[in-house]
């Protein structure tokens, strides 16, 4: 029998489960026409990705913070016989908003095939139990679907990540999935054939391009849709306050009141580097080799959260996040080195109210 499983317990819950309540409340007042095997319509889609008050107070919160209009452009693709491909820069929510895409329109975000140099072509289209392949030959009960095959039969969302990582010949698997809709398995003289509601959301990744490039015919099956990063600093920083008070809940750290400051100041910083120029416009900068993501700035948040609740006062400090900063910031050991040690003394070093955060960067470095 199988066991219900505590919530409470669980490191990181796939997203229908730590938003169930909410996914059940949208779904209780979506009055809109829902496409085939969807859970919830379109309309109600995009509002449990981008929050909203419901009626009767039901408060949805925002799983992604940006352009409205991208999420609608995505939430159509699904709805249309197109897969979807979410495109950015590393740290620009590709994953988080393909597992919440997924959880509303499926119920389950659960279907993933995660793309590797060393992604078979097993993992798109089905694979063999070899002892009762040996034992019975080729029979559908010595059959393993993959995750995509999965998805046909039962009408639901197949999520492909880092699809550009995938080997070319493995890519092409899907070509007569994403075009035909059918599986031909010729083993066994038959095929599936997708359900109604079925469909593909694939992510890549910009510092990926040259990897492995999708092929034309490929491309033509995917409609495109680029995740920026955010556009303010405001946005930013409230999308980075948002996720470390989430994770901050599920590691249990003790919540520190006095995070906002730095959270701006890391925010702020990155924004600059990747900029290569401060906020004013005034200083031109050196941008360092790595990214610099929204994902990053709230890994360092997290883990200064971690130092302060376990080593420190309590109190988030630029000490807490000074090593994190630096590890962010510094891939390359000799050119990244070059770039940071150049901020720290032209703009770090100057600002009046950074005094903390220079000496604790130059007691890290």
């Amino acid at each position: 029998m199988t066991q219900a499983i505590d919530q409470t317990t669980l490191l990181r819950p796939h997203a229908e489960q730590e938003y169930a309540e909410e996914l059940q409340a949208l779904d209780r007042q979506d009055d809109r026409p829902r496409p085939p095997s969807w859970k919830l319509s379109p309309w109600a889609t995009v509002t449990y990705l981008l929050g909203g008050v419901l009626p009767g107070g039901t408060v949805i919160s925002p799983k992604y913070v940006g352009p409205r209009r991208l999420i609608e452009v995505a939430v159509a693709t699904l709805a249309t016989d197109r897969a979807l491909l979410l495109l950015g820069v590393p740290g620009t929510a590709k994953t988080w908003v393909s597992e919440h895409l997924s959880a509303a329109v499926s119920g389950s975000s659960t279907l993933l095939v995660q793309g590797t140099s060393g992604t078979a072509e097993e993992s798109i289209r089905y694979g063999w139990n070899y002892a009762r392949l040996l034992a019975e030959g080729p029979t559908a009960g010595a059959l393993v679907p993959s995750p995509v095959m999965t998805a046909m039969q039962e009408g639901r969302i197949a999520r492909v990540e880092e699809l550009t990582r995938i080997p070319a010949d493995v890519q092409d698997a899907l070509i007569t999935i994403l075009s035909e809709k059918t599986l031909p398995i010729p083993e066994l003289a038959t095929e599936v054939q997708a359900a109604k509601g079925f469909n593909v959301i694939a992510t890549a990744n910009d510092r990926d391009r040259g990897v492995n490039d999708l092929s034309s015919a490929l491309r033509r099956r995917f409609n495109t849709v680029v995740l920026p990063l955010p556009a303010t600093e405001e946005e930013e920083i409230d999308i980075v306050t948002r996720r470390v008070e989430q994770l901050g809940a599920s590691l249990e750290l003790p919540p520190v009141p006095a995070a906002a400051e730095e959270i701006r100041r890391v925010v702020s910083v990155f924004r600059e580097l990747r900029s290569g120029a401060t906020a004013d416009g005034r200083t031109k900068l050196k941008s360092p080799s790595g990214t610099l993501s929204t994902a990053e700035a709230i890994s360092v948040i997290t883990s200064g959260l971690a130092l302060s609740a376990h080593f420190g006062d309590g109190v988030l400090r630029a000490s807490d996040i000074a090593a994190g900063i630096l590890g962010s910031v510094i891939k390359d050991p000799v050119a990244d080195a070059v770039v940071w040690n150049e901020y720290l003394e032209a703009v770090v070093r100057e600002r009046k109210d950074w005094a903390d955060f220079y000496r604790a960067c130059r007691e890290a470095t």
